[in-house]
């Protein structure tokens, strides 16, 4: 090997002695990690989520702070959710009685599912029958009405829906309790109970002869 390029290389293996010797000895603090190359990249002075952060200036608070989480822009909504339309006043109850309709059908599926969900959330004040004879309803300053009386019986679906998820006279709001899909199977289960048969209204019927009175079943 040439003479020169030895004479490099020690002299190379001799500074390298040198800097490690006057980086790694010495230290006062037993934990510090030594020297930090491009610190930026393991030390990441960008905000940490779910935090907040002050300004402080000559060791003294500015009042400044910065919350590292940001406010959605308004009228944002969760991604596969879908807000109510109707507000909690007269006119929303009166429009959801005239605009909103169940979107599931009466099959034994749902029947089931509203039947359990209804067991779990409303058959303490109800009760089993929806007579209003629950446990719960017997202390109550003023026991809920019968779905059998002449008032819920003809109480339209959308009503009812309104009335589960805002809450109506002592009853509260169900809506942090069962999604809207559940609220429309409890009303199912809740319909039948009304009508174990299925729901008859007389209509109108035209033939070739005359006008005659039908009676045909809407809840399938």
């Amino acid at each position: 090997m040439n003479k020169k390029v030895t004479q490099i290389i020690s002299l190379m293996a001799v500074f390298g002695c040198i800097a490690i010797a006057t980086t790694s000895c010495g230290k006062k603090n037993p934990n510090s990690p030594g020297v930090e190359f491009m610190p930026d990249m393991y030390r990441s002075p960008s905000l940490e989520p779910n935090m907040a952060y002050v300004s402080i200036i000559n060791g003294k608070q500015t009042g400044d702070t910065l919350q590292a989480n940001r406010l959605p822009v308004k009228g944002s909504i969760p991604r596969g959710f879908m807000p109510y339309p109707y507000a909690n006043d007269t006119a929303g109850y009166a429009n959801a009685g005239r605009y909103l309709h169940n979107p599931f059908k009466k099959n034994d599926a749902n029947l089931a599912e509203g039947e359990v969900l209804y067991s779990k959330y409303c058959v303490h004040c109800h009760g089993a029958g929806g007579e209003a004879d629950g446990l719960v309803a017997a202390k109550l300053a003023g026991p809920p009405p019968s779905y059998k009386g002449p008032v819920l019986m003809a109480l339209p679906e959308g009503k009812m829906f309104h009335s589960i998820y805002f809450g109506k006279g002592l009853m509260g709001s169900h809506a942090s309790l069962v999604s809207k899909a559940e609220i429309w199977k409890i009303i199912l289960h809740i319909q039948k109970l009304q009508y174990p048969n299925g729901k008859e209204v007389a209509v109108t019927v035209a033939d070739s002869a005359s006008l005659t009175a039908a009676k045909v079943d809407v809840i399938k």
